[in-house]
């Protein structure tokens, strides 16, 4: 009976993994062929900047289980970059957040500014233009380094909750269409297609987001958030950078990514 349910056993995970196409972190060769590259081999932050090879050392990622993991309460809060930069693409990814966890994925970035301790009072937005006007010119080893792009918003979104900050959204512009998110915990499959300015955001094959990244809609969701920061405003409004790096957002809780896959674009 044992050696027969082990075989059993194996016939399931096998036929499961044929199923699920190619193991994880792994290009199939249709895939290459159609012009994919891996961001991420599953054991290694090549490719990435890696946070932990700074001075001082950085402790917002590390690799987990075949993951790149954003950690919780990290001294210095960083997002994690691409070495390469980035103008049309498709990007893959799998994602897993933790419980009231809150991350994401940043594209077509402008800047990135650490942050200066505010006064009192002051507003987080407020505090985003100070901190651009009066650049710190050395990395702390504690503090936040805020990073000024289009945002896919990755969230275990509470009840009450504006729907432009929900997962799948084009953060705090374009709310998503539907909520195709899989329970906390479990992961999800993304999708990021980038041509120009138009944008679509796919959740757990579902499109969820279909906008420009200069639609009325993008426009206001800008200006209401950013007027106070005039120079974060332009920078949103404006573009003037169109190569860019990604990044994987570290917003102090825990978050894991896998099978992060992209392929450049022709622009139409």
């Amino acid at each position: 009976m044992f050696r027969f349910q082990s075989i059993l056993l194996m016939t399931v995970v096998s036929a499961t993994f044929a199923a699920d196409g190619p193991a994880a972190n792994t290009l199939a060769p249709s895939e290459k062929l159609s012009g994919w590259t891996l961001l991420f081999d599953g054991r290694s932050m090549t490719g990435w900047g890696d946070p932990r090879a700074k001075m001082p050392p950085g402790d917002a990622w590390t690799i987990e289980d075949g993951c790149l993991k954003a950690n919780a309460h990290a001294r210095f809060e960083e997002d994690l970059f691409t070495n390469d930069t980035y103008t049309d693409f498709e990007l893959v990814f799998d994602w897993r957040i933790s419980p009231q966890g809150n991350s994401g994925v940043k594209y077509r970035i402008q800047d990135h500014v650490i942050l200066l301790r505010p006064p009192p009072g002051e507003g987080f937005e407020r505090s985003v233009e100070r901190s651009y006007v009066n650049r710190v010119s050395e990395r702390p080893a504690k503090g936040q380094d805020y990073v000024i792009g289009f945002e896919y918003q990755i969230l275990d979104s509470p009840p009450k909750i504006d729907p432009r900050q929900t997962s799948g959204a084009l953060y705090d512009m374009v709310a998503p269409s539907s909520q195709a998110t899989r329970p906390v915990g479990e992961f999800n499959h993304s999708r990021i297609v980038l041509r120009g300015n138009h944008v679509e955001h796919w959740l757990n094959d579902v499109k969820v987001v279909d906008t420009a990244l200069d639609s009325p809609q993008a426009l206001e969701g800008i200006t209401a958030r950013w007027s106070v920061a005039p120079h974060v405003n332009d920078l949103l409004s404006e573009q003037p950078k169109r190569d860019c790096p990604i990044s994987l957002q570290n917003h102090g809780n825990e978050a894991w990514f896998r099978n992060l896959k992209i392929r450049r674009l022709n622009s139409h």
